[in-house]
């Protein structure tokens, strides 16, 4: 319905869900949010039968509209764990040959027989959320399933700061200096295309070699009579210097690393995760970027794990100079514009911001990997973890440097709750602990000050039998002092009565205290202040937390009701 009551108009062709299963088959299409089409078959899983029946059944339903996953990667990574458990039950003496076959033992060797790992962890996690919605499962088994599964504790600390800029220097090289290449080669051919070259050079040849290549994404080649295209065109290769990716289509694309040098500075500059650098969209510039025409760049960000309603975040970054947050993001746009040229004419709908050059042509071996054409999108397989080793660390540097980001230099969350900051990534952090030791320390300490400098006898109408008089208070119980201990009678100070919680203050004694703070004060005229503050301070400290307690008022009563006694006492 509108808001005015009428009926919406509905569309010209029924609306029907996407087909993810045809009838009778064992190929599951998942489509996902974004349309990207992956296709599971499984009949290639090493089953009975009825058991692939089963399992595409349940695979199906979570593909489905509204069925969980609207994403490739969690049916992709459910697939894989399907994979492994189906080899461990073709493994077994007698497989079960449907889902209302398994039992407790079948289920528990699985729990066993996978490593403490969060890999392994995730296995049964995964195959248990899986299997769960059959109805046919074994409530025994379910009993089984439900049992707590061991927790992996990751080891993972921040990068020291000796180590931190040293990577970031590393990214900055790489990134930096294919930004240069690529820059320099996009004026040759730009002059080339306004004709500012004398035709014939050498320059001329580069410069028509770099428009085909910007159009196509390879040089000029020789077309064989298969329509194959084979070695590069020799007068181009002469002017070029050879045939290497360095001399040919890195004149104007990223190569793998240098989209990962790329990634990894996304990480240390905004503080996101591997995911969400790999898949970030296109930053658009605002219409409007306000005085000194500086841009500013809209940049949205995704979270699948955040929860349904709370995956999206949008963040504005300005470009104000070459320190700025959004330096990084005109460099990147500058760096990808072919790529992302090329891209927008063969797959239009794909928004992605980190683009690089394959060096040979896509073979179809990976299916978590998106291709178009020769352009790789996003982080690939073991990239992260080939780049790490190239800068001398043992792998990925991803996940650490996201916490050494958010955790000691933004100190703020990254995509997630505060709660979670707080307890996965800062209080585990050796750093962190490190550093908040001396602010701790601090703290007890002016907590003991406070604590000293604060009223701690209790406050009564009256005294209670029992209670003894000392100067200054009624003491309830003079034999178990907290200054001198329960062995002997109490031999502290009576300044330290209104600090001890035996003490008992009473109107009764209010002329005497009121009378005892001011002499303190007036000490304050003949002695030094750094002896006044050490003799005399915590004592008028807690005089002054009596006299906001009871009140102004009730404490100028009590001046004017000081005798010769209490006067003699208090001197």
């Amino acid at each position: 319905m509108s808001r005015r009551g009428r009926s919406a108009t509905l569309p010209d062709a029924p609306h029907h869900h996407p087909v993810v299963r045809e009838p009778g088959s064992l190929v599951v299409r998942h489509r996902s949010a974004k349309g990207e089409v992956a296709d599971y078959d499984f009949t290639a899983l090493p089953l009975a039968p009825t058991m692939q029946q089963s399992w595409a059944a349940l695979f199906a339903a979570r593909c489905a509209p509204g069925g969980g996953w609207n994403s490739l990667a969690s049916s992709r990574s459910t697939w894989k764990e399907l994979r492994a458990f189906a080899r461990f039950l073709a493994a077994r003496d007698q497989p079960p040959r449907d889902v209302g076959e398994l039992t407790v033992a079948v289920w528990n060797a699985w729990r066993i027989s996978r490593p403490r790992t969060s890999s392994g962890r995730r296995q049964i996690l995964t195959i248990a959320a899986f299997l769960r919605p059959d109805p046919r499962l074994p409530q025994v088994v379910r009993e089984a399933m439900a049992k707590r599964v061991f927790q992996v504790k990751k080891a993972e600390a921040a990068y020291s700061p000796d180590e931190y800029p040293q990577l970031r220097l590393a990214a900055q090289r790489m990134f930096r200096g294919a930004c240069l290449r690529i820059r320099e080669n996009t004026v040759l051919l730009h002059r080339w295309r306004a004709g500012a070259l004398e035709p014939g050079t050498g320059q001329w040849l580069i410069g028509e070699a770099l428009d085909c290549l910007a159009r196509t994404g390879e040089v000029p080649r020789y077309v064989g009579s298969d329509g194959s295209r084979t070695r590069i065109v020799s007068r181009y290769l002469r002017a070029m210097g050879g045939d290497n990716a360095a001399a040919t289509w890195e004149r104007l694309f990223l190569n793998r690393m240098e989209a990962v040098a790329l990634a990894v500075l996304l990480v240390a500059d905004h503080g996101l995760n591997a995911t969400t650098a790999s898949e970030l969209p296109v930053p658009r510039a605002t219409p409007d970027s306000g005085e000194g025409g500086f841009s500013v760049y809209r940049i949205e960000l995704e979270k699948r794990r955040r929860g349904a309603g709370r995956h999206f975040e949008t963040r504005n970054i300005t470009d104000f100079g070459a320190d700025s947050p959004g330096r990084l993001i005109t460099l990147a746009l500058e760096a990808t514009a072919h790529a992302r040229a090329l891209v927008a004419e063969q797959a239009p709908e794909l928004d992605r911001l980190l683009l690089w050059r394959t060096n040979r042509p896509y073979q179809g071996r990976r299916d978590d990997e998106v291709r178009v054409g020769v352009i790789g999108v996003g982080l690939h397989h073991t990239a992260p973890y080939i780049w790490g080793q190239q800068v001398g660390l043992s792998g990925s540097p991803m996940r650490r440097l996201r916490k050494t980001v958010n955790v000691l230099h933004r100190r703020e969350p990254g995509q997630n709750t505060q709660d979670t900051h707080d307890s996965v990534y800062v209080l585990p952090e050796p750093q962190a602990q490190q550093a908040a030791a001396e602010m701790i320390a601090d703290g007890i300490a002016d907590a003991v000050d406070h604590a000293h400098r604060t009223l701690r006898a209790r406050l009564s109408d009256t005294t209670r039998p029992g209670d003894r008089e000392t100067v200054t208070a009624a003491c309830t119980d003079y034999h178990h002092s907290p200054f001198t201990g329960s062995a002997t009678s109490c031999r502290a100070s009576f300044l330290l009565c209104t600090a001890c919680p035996n003490a008992r203050v009473t109107p009764a004694h209010h002329p005497r205290l009121a009378h005892l703070h001011q002499g303190i004060e007036n000490l304050r005229a003949v002695l030094a202040p750094e002896v006044w503050s050490a003799d005399w301070g915590d004592a008028h400290a807690r005089l002054e937390d009596l006299k906001m307690r009871i009140g102004p008022p009730v404490w100028r009563e009590a001046l004017a009701r000081v005798t010769h006694a209490d006067r003699e006492a208090i001197e």
